[in-house]
């Protein structure tokens, strides 16, 4: 519980109506989209300037209060459950798009802004903010700039680091500093810009963030290519990138997730396939006729038994929206969804599926797979019930085994969900002792007092999907 003193305190800074401790309020925030985790907060607060979350951290950090940044909460690996308690700071009071910057292409925002309110806004100027989680419709800047989130443009254009340019952040200690900015070139030290995004919330507090953006492609397609065989599904991706095409979209569904997928949007996917690849180019007219004719001639190359152009604008945005739409889909079949992700070079695509697959029986547990097949990025789906621990031991075990799988491949256990508290227990895997102390170091020079969502991100030695404190 945070004592008497410190609750005065932050008062002064925001005033009662932004600071709440009672129960029912602490446990809205309590939990993110992480299934069957949750942590209490002692207090939520909704600062509504920089100069205020600078005031809220120097207290923290004075008597040790920890502090959750936190967005909407989409993300899926406890990165935003207290679980050390203290504050959750919500940016819900810092959510404006500050400017459109047409001259250098650019816009600047606060880390409450809905991210497809940001892509909205900037389309209505031909502008194009590319990252696409498909949690767009609900996630906030901050949140993908602290996850480093990618979506299904990440192929050709990359993930929210390649567009964040420049920073406005609030240290531990209370310090507001600036890194990056409207510029193209700027080495003027080491690159802190890069080294904020995908942190975590764990070494301090960005508040205001400046983008890059590009010019609105001219065109664009998609098609769907239908297989039989997942070989040949995987060969198609590799064979493709080989061929110097670099589509915007390149994913994958396996059997049982079209199949859910099409219960849920019924747009007449097809279900008596083994996978499908959704692909979409954009850019000139030329140029997008040439790829899409040469990337659909590669997959009937390598035996896929259709290959359809969508026909129409909305044809091609329900098949893009079908996609978003999977996890919602497969969390309508149990109580209990867990979407994971692990990345594997798209060559070794085929191998992972099927290594999913035999973890899947050897556990005996129900997962799909769909993902990013273009980058490598897939997302095995466990349908199960928090309230069967025996399966639910299992399911630990098969994420486990799917993971070393994942490195094994010459891959890692997380693309975009991040590592948080449940993915805290492997990145030892991927990074060995000396990759951790190296991650610890930054983190002691930063947060010496550990304030910064304590708890995340460093190894652990379990992995528990528990409610750790209401």
């Amino acid at each position: 519980m945070l004592t008497k003193q410190v609750k005065q305190l932050l008062l002064t800074i925001v005033g009662q109506e932004n600071y709440d401790d009672s129960k029912v309020e602490c446990l809205v925030y309590s939990y993110d989209a992480t299934p069957g985790f949750q942590a209490m907060p002692d207090a939520v607060i909704k600062p509504g300037s920089t100069a205020e979350v600078a005031a809220i951290v120097k207290v923290c950090n004075e008597y040790n209060v920890p502090i959750v940044p936190r967005g909407s909460g989409t993300n899926l690996s406890g990165g935003t459950c207290p679980t050390e308690g203290g504050l959750v700071l919500l940016f819900n009071r810092m959510n404006s798009l500050l400017e459109i910057d047409e001259e250098n292409l650019t816009a600047t925002v606060q880390p409450g802004l809905i991210t497809l309110d940001l892509i909205s806004a900037v389309e209505e100027k031909g502008l194009f903010y590319p990252p696409d989680p498909s949690s767009m419709k609900i996630s906030t800047i901050g949140g993908n700039i602290n996850e480093n989130s990618g979506g299904l443009r990440g192929l050709k254009y990359g993930v929210t680091r390649d567009y964040v340019i420049g920073l406005e952040v609030v240290l531990p200690n209370g310090d507001i500093i600036r890194t990056g900015g409207k510029l193209a070139k700027d080495v003027a030290g080491y690159d802190l810009t890069k080294l904020f995004v995908g942190s975590e919330g764990t070494l301090g507090i960005v508040t205001e963030a400046t983008l890059k953006l590009i010019p609105m492609p001219e065109t664009t397609k998609t098609m769907l290519a239908l297989y039989q065989d997942l070989d040949a599904a995987a060969q198609s991706v590799a064979k493709i990138i080989s061929n110097k095409i670099i589509p915007v979209t390149l994913e994958f569904l396996d059997r049982p997730t079209l199949i859910v997928v099409e219960d849920f949007a019924k747009i007449g996917l097809p279900t008596n396939v083994e996978a499908v690849l959704l692909i979409e180019q954009d850019g000139p007219p030329e140029v997008v006729e040439r790829d899409m004719k040469r990337m659909a001639d590669i997959c009937l190359e390598e035996k896929a038994v259709s290959v359809e152009i969508a026909e129409t604008e909305s044809d091609a945005v329900a098949l893009k929206t079908a996609r978003r739409t999977a996890l919602s889909a497969l969390a309508r079949l149990k109580p209990t969804t867990i979407l994971e992700d692990a990345t594997v070079p798209r060559s070794e695509i085929a191998k992972m599926v099927r290594a999913i697959n035999e973890i899947a029986d050897k556990h005996n547990v129900d997962i799909c797979t769909f993902g990013h097949a273009g980058d490598g990025n897939l997302h095995p789906t466990c349908i199960t019930d928090a309230r069967d621990h025996e399966e639910m031991e299992r399911v630990e075990l098969a994420f486990a085994d799917i993971f070393a799988a994942a490195i094994d491949l010459g891959g890692t256990i997380t693309g975009e969900h991040g590592v948080g508290a449940m993915k805290a227990p492997y990145i030892e895997w991927k990074l060995k002792k000396e990759g951790i102390d190296a991650m610890r170091a930054i983190k002691q020079a930063f947060d010496p007092n550990s304030i910064m969502n304590p708890g995340k991100v460093f190894a652990k030695e379990t992995r528990k999907r528990v409610v750790v404190s209401t």
